[in-house]
């Protein structure tokens, strides 16, 4: 499954990074990056989905592609 942000929505709050540090990263510019790309494998879906789940912005979501 892949990660998708709208840049848009994103707001740098960090909900995605507190919960999954392992794929979310907020810069010091306050910009949301994909630590380990857009691609998550299975073992890391739950994790991942909770992070989607907690964002504020409803900034994050699983792309169809």
């Amino acid at each position: 499954m892949k990660i998708q942000i709208d840049r848009g929505r994103c707001t740098g709050i960090g909900m995605c990074e507190a919960i999954s540090p392992d794929y979310f990263e907020v810069d010091d510019d306050g910009v949301l990056q994909l630590i380990a790309g857009e691609e998550v494998p299975e073992t890391a879906v739950d994790e991942v989905n909770e992070a989607i789940r907690a964002c504020p912005k409803a900034a994050l979501s699983w792309s169809a592609s």
